[in-house]
């Protein structure tokens, strides 16, 4: 099933409660009708020599063809509609207990209208999306061969011969022979020798959409390619930086159409465009199929519990509906495949279908073993540590504190990356779980999203690499006062970021490349915020970013101990340097900075007040941030009460959104009070419990503000306490935001993403303005 069709589908279920009423009364009607039965039979039994079964009961028993006496289905027109509504009236009404087979039906029949009225409105977006995709493909064959012969500006792609361009009419792929090439055949612009002959006999025309006629589509070829050219313009969307400042600082409108890179982008805009359109037309097949293998089943276990045969009767009505007898999808697809070997694969039809039926991934039980053995490894690292500072007594000599000072901030920052990832990795469990589209929302493509097993696989292999290089340094620094001055253990931190920074870009296609890149993308656009158009992905990672401050500014340490040379003298005296201090609040600000530049961006794009507020939010957060960090420097009542002052405003709103905006709870007229009309967690304790954990992990932060006695290590451990309840409370607003924004696209039943085409056609309008 299409999760976000959910609500569509024939509510089985449900029916499947009604015949367990029937069932029931049945049940226990026979079980009176077998008591009185037995009483008449000894009452009788002197007067007859046989009891017989009463004669209503006989019809049923026979083999004779009854389903006309059973139910009659009669069609009705909508007033609101063209379509077809069916109406079943039960015969056997004037029976007992008759109520709740005439419930059945009345059931039966409004789902099955409902999922008529569904696919109807199903199929006419895609065959509308079809002659929209017609009209593409008629400007990229345009195009294409407007590329390959610059000179043939007159050319003629009408289906009769031209000066430019011989066809042939006999043909139905519009052979195209350019003068002086007798032997090379052009189809839209691509030779017809690199097309396999077995491939080429299978041609067809580009997609006409089923509802127009053949002499629509005959009237729709008759232009040239220099009217198809002067009638669309490439789309420009603001996606990417360049364009974005040009529709800023300039027009944004790109006049050179004409050139192979234009053709390249709008090849590969067309290649999405139409392996989204395919999923669409498959799942709409899919739910086809299931709803009327549903209808079959319901009514066959309506044949075994009622003993009526009605199961043939009404099939027939739903096999003649619309659903059943709609063949327009099955056309398309097979259109949609002709046409994408024909132009996007170059005739391999192979590599075409493989680019549109991508394989689903398959769980590896390898993933599983070494996720339970890096998990093994890395406890028994743990325990290693920690008895190795037992036993050497580290936190006893003078130089331990001081040491661990050092040491603790440079692997915390592993320490962030793996506690967030368990986190993604739960979540990703327990969205599967209470089947969350999380693949959908965020855009990963069939085939390479990571599994809860992949995720927790890298995070465990992440900690048994950090605690090793961990463990290692202990072992070599332990008594560093008394050998030799050594550099060696000082730069293992160092070279175990280098390890994981060159994993993380490494270019070939090992440890996740598709993911690798999509986290890269999706950094970037964070990073160039708002410079590229905003997608769930960007901002969703940019809120993750905002719970990662303590983990930025872990790798600002890094600069400083190892850039200015204090590693050599094995103290963290960063904050004596007033560069230090300065990045110090800007690392601070820079996630909530973007993430308001985020919502400044889709302000101005979609014109909705609600990202203004979001942004008012984020403005607020960085002004607590500034004056928090300015406190933890400088200390200070004044700036204590300023900082309590700000945190506290800025806590509240954040809290409120979280609760109201981002969760989509505490509705107090919804079904379920204080909460939503749609929940996907059974047990409402969750939610309320979810509530509660946020409200005080969000306070949690502020008491950074408070300033406690505490030595330097104590600071420390406190500071990653909190930054990793942080993380954590992170981990459990991303189930629920997803979950939420899972339900919108329910409620709007959207299951496929929208893909920009490539192509502008010019109205009429713009025609006429354009020529005065």
């Amino acid at each position: 099933m299409v999760p976000e069709w959910v609500e569509a589908y024939m509510d089985y279920n449900g029916l499947k409660r009604v015949l367990k009423q029937i069932r029931s009364y049945k049940h226990s009607k026979l079980t009176r009708a077998a008591s009185r039965v037995s009483q008449e039979a000894q009452a009788l039994h002197r007067s007859f020599s046989g009891l017989s079964f009463h004669p209503r009961h006989s019809d049923h028993a026979g083999g004779g063809d009854i389903e006309d006496q059973v139910i009659k289905v009669d069609t009705v027109d909508d007033d609101d509609d063209t379509r077809k509504l069916y109406k079943t009236k039960f015969l056997k009404i004037s029976e007992e207990g008759s109520e709740f087979e005439e419930t059945f039906f009345k059931k039966l029949d409004e789902n099955l209208n409902k999922v008529n009225r569904f696919y109807k409105e199903k199929v006419d977006e895609v065959l509308e999306e079809a002659s929209l995709l017609d009209k593409q493909m008629d400007a990229l064959i345009a195009l294409r061969v407007k590329v390959q012969r610059p000179d043939a500006s007159n050319v003629n792609l009408e289906k009769h011969p031209s000066d430019k361009v011989v066809v042939d009419d006999a043909s139905d792929d519009s052979t195209m022979r350019l003068p002086g090439s007798a032997n090379r055949d052009i189809v839209h612009g691509i030779e017809r020798t690199s097309i396999p002959e077995e491939e080429a006999s299978q041609i067809v025309t580009d997609i006409v959409p089923v509802a127009c006629s053949d002499g629509d589509a005959e009237e729709g070829d008759k232009q040239d390619l220099r009217e198809i050219l002067e009638r669309v313009k490439m789309n420009d969307a603001l996606g990417d930086p360049i364009s974005t400042l040009k529709g800023v600082f300039g027009d944004s409108r790109n006049d050179e159409v004409i050139s192979k890179k234009g053709l390249k982008r709008a090849e590969e805009q067309l290649r999405l465009v139409f392996s989204e359109f395919y999923q669409k037309l498959r799942r709409l097949k899919e739910y086809s199929f299931m709803n009327l293998l549903a209808f079959s089943k319901i009514m066959k276990k309506y044949e075994k519990i009622a003993s009526r045969n009605a199961s043939r009767n009404y099939m027939k009505i739903v096999d003649n509906s619309l659903i059943g007898s709609s063949d327009e999808v099955n056309r398309l697809l097979e259109r949609v495949e002709v046409t994408f070997v024909k132009h996007f694969s170059s005739g391999n039809r192979r590599e075409g279908m493989k680019c549109l039926r991508p394989k689903v991934k398959r769980e590896r039980h390898r993933v599983t073993f070494f996720s339970g053995f890096f998990s093994g490894c890395s406890i028994a690292l743990i325990v290693a540590v920690v008895f190795k500072i037992e036993s050497r007594k580290i936190m006893e000599k003078d130089y331990g504190t001081e040491y661990m000072a050092n040491i603790i901030p440079l692997y915390s920052l592993f320490g962030y990356i793996i506690l967030h990832m368990l986190m993604y990795s739960g979540n990703i469990y327990f969205w599967r779980r209470y089947r969350v589209n999380y693949t959908f929302i965020f855009g990963f493509k069939q085939g390479t999203e990571l599994g809860y097993r992949d995720v927790f696989l890298v995070s465990t292999g992440l900690a048994v690499l950090a605690f090793l290089c961990f463990l290692l340094n202990l072992q070599l620094d332990m008594d560093w006062r008394i050998k030799d001055h050594k550099t060696l253990p000082e730069v293992i931190p160092l070279g175990l970021v280098t390890v994981v920074l060159v994993i993380l870009f490494c270019p070939f296609n090992v440890i996740y490349r598709s993911s690798r890149l999509f986290f890269i993308r999706a950094l970037v656009h964070c990073i160039c915020a708002p410079l590229y158009e905003v997608t769930l992905p960007d901002f969703f990672l940019a809120d993750h970013l905002t719970s990662q401050v303590q983990a930025i500014r872990s790798f600002e340490l890094f600069i400083c101990y190892y850039g200015l040379g204090e590693y050599l003298q094995r103290q963290n005296k960063c904050h004596s340097h007033g560069v230090y201090n300065a990045f110090y609040f800007v690392v601070a600000v820079i996630p909530y900075w973007l993430r308001f530049l985020q919502c400044i961006r889709r302000l101005c794009e979609e014109k909705e007040t609600v990202h203004g507020y979001n942004a008012l939010k984020y403005m607020l957060t960085i002004i607590a941030v500034i004056i928090r960090t300015a406190f933890e420097l400088k200390k200070g009542r004044n700036w204590m009460i300023l900082a309590l002052v700000s945190s506290g405003v800025a806590t509240a709103m954040n809290t409120f959104w979280d609760i109201v905006i981002d969760w989509g709870l505490l509705r107090r007229n919804s079904k379920n009070p204080y909460l939503r009309d749609k929940l996907l967690v059974p047990h409402k304790s969750v939610y309320f419990t979810a509530m509660v954990v946020n409200v005080i992990l969000r306070v949690a932060w502020m008491q950074l503000v408070l300033e406690f006695n505490l030595k330097s290590l104590h600071k420390i451990a406190v500071s990653t306490i909190i930054s990793c309840l942080e993380i954590v409370r992170r981990g459990i607003w991303s189930f629920f935001r997803l979950e939420n924004e899972h339900l919108n696209n329910v409620g709007k039943y959207r299951a496929f993403k929208s893909v920009p085409h490539p192509f502008h056609y010019y109205d009429d309008d713009d025609t006429d303005d354009k020529d005065d």
